[in-house]
């Protein structure tokens, strides 16, 4: 896709990051994101249409966090089924509201057209120094991998609600949550790039194994986790109904942590900085040694699988 397009000399960061970056003046970077909320493949049963235009921007903001970026502004382009009722676009307006003042920035305009899916599509615009800027690439042996949160609560809620394991009315709080109202930790983002503590950074809502395997991949090294980080209520649905709770937490997807690479010598104040959100669970190697996984009869290989739109 990206050879199509070719490159420009503006361009500072392209295809491949969380993000896009053109260069302004001096060492200011104007930040472009895009994503869009698609009915059939990305609202599950019992979501809201309130909840689903939340849920986009969300993803947007998430993917700005991972770079330390604050939206500015944004615009919306929303396909709408002819079924929809006036209350259901009411419901998707007030989504769109209510997660722009959680995050603080404005919508500025839009497009709205007639789909026969529902298509909710964000573009948003930051501004940032270069230097504060933090990417996939840059992870150096030696480096802490660490995340800013818990994982496998929404690939266990996904997986009750998609299987009728569990009625959406009835998932237990923590599983809801993460399901229907997740949540960028922009705060946090924002706070470790001022730091310069971090080298590598990604967002986590494609799982946490394909994301560590992007940051291996941009960066050029391996990475060798001692310690999956599973939230309690992953663990419990797990034991409840037959699941591997690691292979939740690895492979599920629609999680908005942030996992980063920080230098060893700032860890501390990485942690600080993210006022004690911020977990080691691995650490940067070299290349040749790939992404695993330590268990006490040795290390076993991370695959490289998570959420990703047109494979089967």
């Amino acid at each position: 896709m990206e050879r199509s397009f070719g490159t420009s000399r503006r361009a500072v960061v392209g295809f491949g990051d969380d993000i896009s970056a053109v260069r302004l003046a001096n060492d200011q970077l104007a930040v472009l994101k895009t994503d869009m909320v698609v009915g059939s493949t990305d609202v599950p049963p019992g979501m809201t249409w309130r909840q689903a235009a939340r849920k986009a921007v969300v993803a947007n903001v998430s993917d700005l966090a991972a770079k330390g970026v604050k939206p500015y502004a944004g615009i919306v382009a929303l396909g709408l089924p002819r079924t929809l009722t006036k209350k259901n676009v009411q419901g998707i307006a007030s989504g769109l509201s209510e997660a722009a003042k959680e995050y603080g920035f404005p919508f500025v305009g839009g497009d709205t057209n007639e789909s026969k899916d529902l298509v909710i599509s964000i573009a948003l615009f930051g501004l940032t120094e270069a230097r504060k800027l933090m990417l996939r690439s840059g992870a150096k042996i030696g480096d802490i991998v660490a995340v800013t949160g818990e994982f496998g609560s929404a690939s266990a809620g996904l997986r009750a609600v998609l299987d009728r394991t569990i009625r959406p009315d009835k998932l237990p709080r923590e599983l809801s949550q993460a399901v229907y109202y997740p949540n960028a930790q922009l705060d946090v983002g924002l706070r470790l790039a001022s730091t310069g503590a971090i080298t590598a950074s990604i967002d986590s809502s494609d799982g946490l194994a394909w994301s560590l395997h992007q940051l291996s991949e941009m960066s050029g090294v391996g990475i060798r986790v001692e310690k999956v980080p599973v939230s309690r209520a992953a663990r419990e649905f797990a034991s409840a109904f037959g699941y591997d709770a690691s292979n939740l937490a690895l492979y599920g997807g629609e999680e908005y942590n942030l996992i980063v690479t920080v230098k060893s010598a700032l860890l501390r104040a990485a942690q600080i900085a993210a006022r004690g959100r911020l977990k080691q669970i691995g650490f940067v190697t070299k290349k040749s040694e790939g992404v695993r996984l330590a268990r006490p009869g040795g290390d076993v290989g991370i695959r490289m699988e998570g959420w990703e739109h047109f494979r089967r």
